[in-house]
C-alpha cells in the first residue's frame, strides 16, 4: 500500500512535510530529485563522493558540426537546477550508516572532513599548484561544483604521515584545514530512492597493460581528457597522438569474468568521441575495434554511414598490447578475413570499459532490503521499485546499464511511483 500523506507527515506531535532521500547524485538522481522538487517535496541528495553528477558530469560533449545527442549537457543542466533548486539539499563527501523504518525512514550518515570551507574557498587553485603530491589534491568537472577543489583522503600526504601542510599554509583565504574530523548525521524521509549507478570495470586484470603502459587509457579518461584538455594527448609525452585504437567491450560481454551482459553505451560514446577527435585534431588515423556495434539514437544509419569514412572499424578483440620503440603500442589480433595474426602500432590505446554494480551496493542493498540479481545490479520487479511497498525505490544504471537518455526516463519513472506511495 502506498502512503497516503496528503504531502504531511507525522512524527510525535510534529507535522512536517513529505521528504524524499536520494542516494546518489548521477544523472539519475538528480533527475528524479528535480521532478520531486517540483511537486513541492523536499528532496536531499547523500553523495559519496566530493563531487556530485556522478560519472557523467565528467562527459565532454561530443558534438562537431552538429549535435549527436550523446545527453552530456543534459547531466549539467539537471545539476545546475538541482544546486539551485530550494527544494533539494545535497549533501557530498556523506554516505549511509544505518537505516531503521517505522512509519518513516530514519537514517545515519556519516560525513567525511570537509578540507575545504566552502564558504571561504574561491576556487583560485593555489592549492592544486602547490600540492607536491599528484592525485591529493582533486579538481571537479562542473561550474556548479563549489568548492571546485578537494582533498583526497587517500592521496593526502599530511593525512598519512602529518609530513605536508603545503596547501593549507599556501591557501591565500585560510579555507583548508587538515584536521577537520568526520562528522555523525542523522535524517528522516518518508521514502527512499537508490541511484547509486555503477562502477566502470577495471581493466588491470587484462592484457593491455593498463596501469603500466601510460599509453593505455580507459575511455572515462579520454572523455576527461577531450572535456578539459579538448585535445587527445599522449600521457607520455603530453603531446598530439596521432594513431589511436579504440578497444570495445573491455569487462563487458565477458564469459570468463561473468559478465555476460552488454554495457549499451560503449559504442555509441566511443564512436562519437572517435567523430569529435577527428573533427579537432584532422590527421589523427583511427581504428575501432569491436565484437558487434550496438545500435543507439534514432539517428544510427546517417551517423554509422559518416563514422566509417572517418574510422576504420575492425571486427576482432585484440589479445595482447606491448610497448616498442618510438614510445609506441603494439597490438595483436586475428584477422578475420584472413584468419591471420596481425600486429599494428598506436601511439595511443583506449579501452571501452564496462559498466558493473556500483562498488559497495550488496551493502546498501542489505541495508535498505533490496535484492540483487545474479548480475549483481539491483533487481526490480515490474514496476522497477523491488521495495516499493516498504518505500525504497530504485533509479537508473543501479539496476543495470542504461545510457543517459535512459537513466533521465528511468528517474522519472521513479518519481512517478514516489510520488503515488506518498499520496500526493
Amino acid at each position: 500500500m502506498g502512503k497516503n500523506s496528503n504531502q504531511l507527515s507525522k512524527k510525535g506531535s510534529h507535522i512536517m512535510a513529505n521528504k524524499v532521500l536520494v542516494i546518489g547524485s548521477g544523472v539519475a538522481g538528480l533527475s528524479a530529485a528535480c521532478e520531486l522538487a517540483e511537486l513541492d517535496i523536499d528532496v536531499e541528495i547523500v553523495e559519496q563522493s566530493d563531487f556530485p553528477g556522478g560519472h557523467a558530469i565528467q562527459y565532454t560533449c561530443k558534438a562537431t558540426d552538429t549535435c549527436v545527442k550523446c545527453g552530456a549537457c543534459m547531466v549539467e543542466e539537471k545539476l545546475d537546477r538541482v544546486v539551485n533548486h530550494p527544494k533539494i539539499k545535497v549533501m557530498t563527501g556523506t554516505r549511509v550508516q544505518d537505516v531503521s523504518k517505522s512509519d518513516d525512514f530514519s537514517l545515519k550518515l556519516v560525513k567525511k572532513p570537509l578540507f575545504i570551507d566552502p564558504e571561504k574557498c574561491t576556487n583560485c587553485g593555489v592549492c592544486f599548484e602547490k600540492c607536491p603530491e599528484k592525485g591529493a589534491v582533486v579538481k571537479g568537472f562542473s561550474r556548479n561544483h563549489s568548492p571546485f577543489y578537494a582533498i583526497s583522503e587517500d592521496k593526502c600526504l599530511y593525512l598519512k604521515d602529518r609530513s605536508c601542510t603545503i596547501c593549507q599554509e599556501a591557501c591565500p583565504e585560510k579555507a583548508i584545514d587538515l584536521n577537520v574530523p568526520e562528522e555523525a548525521k542523522s535524517t528522516r524521509a518518508d521514502a527512499v530512492i537508490l541511484a547509486t549507478g555503477f562502477t566502470p570495470f577495471n581493466p588491470v586484470s587484462k592484457p593491455y597493460g593498463y596501469g603500466e603502459f601510460r599509453n593505455v587509457v580507459t575511455n572515462l579518461e579520454l572523455e576527461r581528457m577531450l572535456r578539459t584538455d579538448g585535445r587527445v594527448l599522449k600521457p607520455s609525452t603530453g603531446t598530439e597522438a596521432e594513431n589511436i585504437a579504440f578497444i570495445q567491450c573491455v569487462g563487458s560481454r565477458d564469459a570468463k569474468l561473468n559478465h555476460l551482459w552488454c554495457s549499451k553505451v560503449c559504442c555509441g560514446s566511443a564512436l562519437r568521441m572517435a567523430g569529435l577527435v577527428k573533427a579537432r585534431q584532422p590527421g589523427t588515423q583511427l581504428t575501432f575495434f569491436y565484437m558487434d556495434v550496438q545500435t543507439f539514437g534514432r539517428d544510427f544509419d546517417v551517423f554509422y554511414a559518416k563514422v566509417r569514412k572517418d574510422v576504420r572499424l575492425i571486427r576482432a578483440i585484440p589479445g595482447d598490447i606491448y610497448p616498442v620503440a618510438g614510445d609506441r603500442l603494439q597490438v595483436t589480433f586475428l584477422d578475420n578475413v584472413s584468419s591471420e595474426t596481425m600486429q599494428e602500432e598506436f601511439d595511443l590505446v583506449v579501452l571501452s570499459v564496462g559498466m558493473t554494480p556500483c562498488r559497495g551496493l550488496q551493502e546498501t542493498a542489505e541495508t535498505l532490503q533490496v535484492q540483487l540479481a545474479e548480475t549483481g545490479f539491483a533487481e526490480k520487479d515490474g514496476q522497477g521499485t523491488p521495495a516499493s511497498e516498504k518505500g525504497v525505490f530504485l533509479a537508473g544504471a543501479v539496476t543495470g546499464p542504461m545510457s543517459i537518455p535512459e537513466s533521465i526516463a528511468s528517474a522519472g519513472n521513479t518519481a512517478f511511483e514516489v510520488v503515488k506511495y506518498l499520496g500526493v
